[in-house]
């Protein structure tokens, strides 16, 4: 799976002007992240669409479209639903299934589940970090990871953790809740890594896919989640990915270290809730999405966010980067990324990018690859490609 690390080495530093740019775009998170279904409390018991999960059940129901799509597939739909859905082949594992098959297992991510999920890990090695240096600006200094403040209900809402099976087991990744354009006010979309949703070329899609906004909202620790309520660890509920998209190149492209498809490793999931009826947008706040793809050196800020859960970090608390991105090239043949300096790892993985456009924070890019020092992240330029990709998705299950 993709997930990204990233490394904790010093760089040439830019610190002073980082840090009052930096300001600015925290505060707009925050506001736009309690602009909707913010609490003024400090504890998340009175968020909308808290739920307590029910016991988990192998057996599931299979409607019946879904149940079309896994005979095509070359699926047994009565053993699928008896529990086969927790089974990988990986001679036969979907590789070449076009469709996403995500049925909902109520009760499945289950708060012990949730925490036994592992990073999904995307590193480069330095030989490929340094394949296109003419390209590439020089690696940033190191930026130290800083923990969002709590309560993330009212700091980062629309900020949280994605869980999913894949051959290997659960494992984690970060997202965000973004507009949709067709769909003003209610959406149900959430922005990520591509390699969060789909293992690129060497296999198919993940199962069991979730995305859980403020995940852990009072950022507690492992002991003390212990005996926490389901409002606090997920205060806005679970909510199941009915369909996802990630581009062709990462679905051709993307390696085991990202590859080729790095540059494109970007992938929008449109989600529904375990319960209630409200949209994902109305519950948490959504951040618009900017397409202009703007070059590096026109964007003095851009700041991470996400769940970082490859050690020092444990994935159960959000952390931000905050840096002045430069260019990033595996290759001259592909599109150019950002790169910044970061210190969070695998985990953060597809967590959003943000910038300030004109007081607003938009999302610009996503936690993509990093090195195995763990010093610097490199998200994808959203450009045309990601744009059709989104408004695909808008129009033809945005309304769902």
């Amino acid at each position: 799976m993709r997930s990204t690390r990233t490394p904790a080495v010093p760089r040439h530093g830019r610190r002073t002007h980082t840090f009052l740019a930096a300001t600015g775009l925290v505060a707009a998170l925050a506001l736009t992240a309690t602009a909707c279904g913010g609490s003024s409390e400090d504890t998340a018991g009175d968020k909308p669409g808290a739920t307590t999960s029910q016991a988990a059940r192998d057996k599931v129901e299979i409607p019946a479209g879904l149940a079309d799509k896994l005979k095509e597939h070359g699926i047994d739909v009565d053993d699928w639903a008896a529990g086969g859905w927790k089974d990988w082949d990986k001679a036969t594992w979907l590789s070449e299934a076009k469709d996403f098959v995500n049925p909902v297992i109520e009760g499945l991510w289950k708060p012990e589940r949730m925490q036994s999920a592992k990073e999904a890990d995307k590193t480069v090695s330095t030989q490929d970090a340094a394949a296109d240096q003419d390209v590439s600006d020089p690696e940033p200094v190191p930026v130290e990871a800083t923990a969002e403040k709590t309560p993330y209900h009212r700091n980062a809402a629309p900020v949280g953790k994605i869980f999913f099976d894949s051959p290997e087991g659960p494992m984690v990744c970060s997202g965000t809740v973004v507009t949709d354009v067709n769909h003003p006010g209610k959406s149900n979309l959430v922005w990520t890594a591509g390699h969060c949703v789909h293992a690129g070329g060497s296999g198919g899609w993940y199962r069991n896919i979730v995305f859980v906004p403020a995940y852990n909202d009072l950022g507690k620790s492992e002991a003390q989640l212990a005996d926490a309520p389901a409002s606090e660890i997920a205060p806005y509920g679970n909510w199941w990915a009915d369909w996802a998209s990630t581009s062709n190149g990462w679905i051709e492209g993307g390696s085991e270290t990202g590859g080729a498809g790095a540059a494109y490793d970007y992938a929008v999931l449109h989600v529904k809730p375990e319960s209630g009826s409200k949209s994902l947008e109305e519950t948490t706040g959504a951040l618009d999405v900017d397409f202009s793809a703007p070059s590096a050196s026109e964007v003095s800020t851009m700041g991470a966010w996400g769940y970082p859960a490859a050690p020092p970090y444990n994935g159960l608390k959000m952390f931000k980067c905050l840096d002045r991105p430069g260019r990033f090239s595996l290759s001259a043949g592909l599109p150019t990324m950002y790169r910044i300096g970061c210190t969070m790892t695998g985990g953060s993985s597809g967590g959003g990018w943000f910038r300030v456009v004109d007081g607003e924070t938009r999302l610009v890019s996503n936690t993509s690859i990093g090195p195995t020092d763990n010093t610097w992240l490199a998200g994808p330029q959203l450009g045309q490609d990601a744009e059709t990709l989104y408004e695909t998705m808008s129009k033809t299950y945005g309304g769902q």
